[in-house]
Parts: C-alpha cells; structure tokens; sequence
C-alpha cells in the first residue's frame, strides 16, 4: 500500500507494517528524492529537506495507518527536529498508536529515522472527520 497526498513534497509513503494498536507500532519508508522541488531553496548548494517536509512524510504515514479510517488530522501537537534530512535518504517512521477514551480521538508517537539515526519525533492527533468537519 502506498499514500500520495497533494502538499509541499513529491514522492509516497509505503506501508511497511500496518502494525496493531497496543500490540506493535506501525512502520513506513519514504525515499527522499534527490528531485523534491523543496530542495531547490533550502539550501543551494547543500539541500536540507526542511522540517515541515518530515512532517508532511510522517503525517502521510499516520493516516496510512491509521487503526480506524475516515479520520483526518486534528493537531499536530508536537515535532522535534534531532537530525537533518537529505537529498537520496530513507526516511523510516514507526508510529505507536494509542486512543483518547475521552475524546475518541488517535494518537500517534512518530519517530522519523535515516541512515544516520534519529531525524525527529512527531505527536499528532487525529479525529473523526465528520467532528472535524462540524467544528472547522
């Protein structure tokens, strides 16, 4: 299974492991392509895949795995930036599920890796998207 998604980057997410909830963390690659038109401006002459970027990867891989479907994101409550991204890595995400018992809602702990380790941590939360679209 693989997730597109319009937004400010280029290439798929695949689902590596669906994972299961409580059980074992989800799991997802994405190449990042030498091409990702981000690269042009940040930075000539020595690319970076901005922060934003990671998250955008990270957020098409939660709603790949999502344990239920029809969510949408609801927050991106947290993203620590530990290591930088380039042109050509492998961007490996492993998300571990939990459920809000009051709210209803999923959340997930995202840890982004490369080839050199740990490139971030991202929290997001998603909610039915029915609720969100009756509040939005």
């Amino acid at each position: 299974m693989t997730a597109t998604a319009c937004g400010p980057v280029d290439g798929t997410v695949e689902v590596v492991d669906a994972g299961a909830p409580g059980e074992r963390p989800a799991r997802c690659v994405a190449v990042i392509g030498g091409t990702e038109k981000v690269f042009a401006g940040h930075f000539p002459g020595f690319p970076i895949f901005p922060g934003v970027c990671v998250v955008e990867y990270v957020q098409r891989g939660a709603l790949a795995t999502l344990p239920e479907p029809g969510g949408a994101l609801a927050a991106v409550e947290s993203a620590r930036f530990l290591g930088p991204v380039f042109p050509g890595s492998t961007l490996s995400c492993e998300f571990t599920w939990s459920r809000d018992d009051a709210t209803g809602d999923w959340r997930c702990r995202a840890e982004a890796t490369t080839e050199r380790g740990l490139a971030a941590r991202v929290r997001l939360r998603f909610g039915a998207r029915e609720k969100r679209e009756a509040t939005g």
